[in-house]
């Protein structure tokens, strides 16, 4: 599924703004078939965005079910005879879309687009309802868990196994685009770099149709043609190519044609590869430097937002960060196209967070999580669906360096070696090309876990100084440094894919104690000088960038504290420690 792009033939037109929007609190609008007429007790809201900031009352923002959106939308005279699609970018987490009275998609899955063809459905000129019922239900089949009950008060209540806020509703654009009758589908590239002789090459495939011939232009960044092909299938090859690189993020163009339909695409020119305990990018090792980050801001939500994008990524290069993971979902595909062009790494991971149903304040103590009952063959199936969408939405992208499959699972549990066993075969299987991980948790250390040598890096999430050996940075200097150099024992790169520690902003003492900016700062000084010892430890990603909203709990005080970076994008005082970290020369 391709991206809308506009192009001389491809006209794309964003439906975002405000949207009728309806509360179905009882659960009324299916059978009122509310999608046949203007949404009745309507108000407006805005898309994107989550709709649980934009509102004042508590049953509101905590609502458990479906909402509804419609808006009309009058469809150009230009695109008469042309092939029409109605996309939504996301819909969290179920959504089902009408066109004027006729259902045309329905979607499980929160952070992955999904489309339909409405041709038939529409008229050139003429005005179109677009009506979109989302659901925030979470159940023991769907990825990320969760289970619905009901209060003594007649209300739904969520509980889920992810520590961050339950967001819902149209988080990204909804679209309306037209393309010829023959057209392009799909498109999947593949690129390979030669460091010794400079040799590139981009593979392509194309999904077509309808009739027409079918070629390929690549183009260089001055739009001269550096390659060309005939046909669906074919190898371009780049001599001289000029690689793709965080230093460098230098971009290709690869313009496909099939019969009067156009569609252009940005390449970078890379490779990825696992060397022993070595990350190659372009046959050179790679030390990663970064976060773990949300989708997360005020007033959005997880509403994408280009300005909060763009300021996120002005502070990424502020404190010489050049990495991070897309925790724990799918980002929007805006994120992505600005990775590529800045030059960031990222390791792209699946909604699949809550995979741990005895896990700390969010679990129930000694629950099993894999089997009949719990997270089994329902959960599995969504949790390959969820794999496959991910990379085949993402595997275009230069900047996504590695797939996560899951986010602290319980791999102690020895059930979860034939859960994962499938899912990281099907991920190689959708894309050889680039190493599979997941981020291991701190019940299941390398004496405990039964999954890591399926994978191709060791991504651990560890907390000593915080949830162990909690104010006592010496002990946890040296528990830590204990427990990398047993997994350091694969002989597999090492990502600490999550260190750090809850800051108040503005709250100092000394000497440190939790909570303060100075805790924090000790806490990630410490952790930096154990994996400077450590030569298998290739990556450092701080949890989190900046501070995010959670459930409401006795231990998150207005949502989590540890990021470096306050919810509003202000530094705390860890900030300033790694920008002087990561700047040095020697950061590399």
């Amino acid at each position: 599924m391709l991206a809308p792009r506009d192009s001389r033939s491809r006209d794309c037109r964003r439906l975002d703004g405000l949207w009728r929007f309806r509360f179905d609190t009882g659960g009324e609008g299916t059978a009122g078939r509310w999608w046949q007429e203007p949404l009745p007790g309507a108000r407006e809201m805005a898309v994107p965005a989550s709709y649980n900031d934009l509102v004042t009352e508590a049953a509101e923002r905590e609502h458990v079910g479906d909402v509804w959106y419609q808006r009309d939308v009058r469809v150009p005279a230009t695109w008469q005879d042309r092939r029409i699609v109605l996309r939504c970018d996301a819909a969290t987490h179920h959504g089902t879309v009408w066109a004027g009275d006729t259902q045309v998609a329905e979607h499980a899955g929160g952070y992955t687009p999904f489309e339909a063809e409405v041709t038939d459905l529409v008229r050139g000129g003429e005005l179109l309802r677009v009506t979109v019922r989302v659901g925030s239900e979470l159940s023991m089949a769907t990825i990320p868990p969760g289970v619905a009950s009901r209060t003594a008060a007649g209300r739904t209540r969520l509980r889920y196994f992810h520590d961050f806020f339950n967001y819902a509703g149209l988080h990204r654009s909804v679209w309306l685009y037209s393309t010829p009758r023959s057209h392009i589908a799909d498109l999947a590239l593949g690129t390979g770099y030669d460091p010794g002789t400079a040799a590139g090459q981009v593979t392509y495939h194309l999904d077509v149709a309808g009739a027409g011939p079918t070629s390929v232009l690549l183009r260089d960044a001055a739009g001269a043609v550096v390659a060309g092909g005939a046909g669906p299938d074919g190898v371009l090859a780049v001599p001289q190519a000029r690689p793709w690189s965080p230093g460098d993020p230098y971009l290709y163009r690869l313009d496909a044609r099939h019969g009067d339909d156009e569609y252009s695409l940005p390449v970078g020119v890379r490779t990825v590869q696992v060397d022993g305990a070595r990350l190659l990018l372009n046959g050179e090792p790679v030390r990663l430097r970064g976060f773990g980050m949300h989708e997360d801001g005020v007033l959005h939500g997880k509403g994408h937002d280009d300005a909060r994008m763009v300021r996120d990524f002005a502070l990424l290069r502020w404190i010489g960060a050049n990495s991070f993971r897309t925790s724990h979902y799918p980002y929007a595909e805006e994120v992505l196209d600005y990775a590529d062009r800045q030059g960031l790494l990222v390791i792209d991971e699946a909604p699949a967070v809550g995979l741990h149903l005895s896990l700390g304040n969010m679990g129930d103590p000694g629950a099993r999580t894999f089997g009949p009952g719990v997270i089994g063959e329902e959960a599995a199936a969504a949790h390959l669906a969820a794999v496959r969408e991910l990379i085949t939405r993402d595997r275009n992208h230069a900047s996504v360096i590695a797939w996560s499959i899951a986010n602290e699972p319980d791999t102690a549990e020895a059930a979860a070696r034939d859960y994962f066993a499938p899912l990281a075969a099907a991920a190689r299987e959708l894309d050889p090309s680039r190493p599979v991980c997941f981020a291991n948790v701190a019940t299941a250390p390398p004496d405990a876990d039964v999954v890591t040598d399926l994978f191709d890096l060791v991504c651990v999430n560890r907390y000593y100084g915080w949830y162990a050996d909690p104010g006592d940075l010496e002990s946890a200097e040296a528990d830590l440094e204990a427990e990398l150099r047993a997994w350091a024992r694969h002989g597999k790169p090492i990502v600490v894919t999550e260190f750090g520690a809850d800051a108040l902003a503005g709250l100092h003492a000394l000497p440190p104690v939790m909570w303060s900016e100075d805790y924090q700062t000790a806490l990630i000084a410490m952790s930096a000088r154990v994996f400077r010892r450590i030569p298998e430890v290739i990556g450092e990603h701080v949890w989190n960038f900046a501070d995010f909203a959670t459930a409401q709990a006795v231990h998150r005080p207005g949502g989590n504290h540890k990021g470096v970076f306050t919810r509003d994008r202000q530094p705390k005082a860890a900030a300033w420690l790694l920008r002087d970290l990561w700047t040095r020369p020697s950061s590399e």
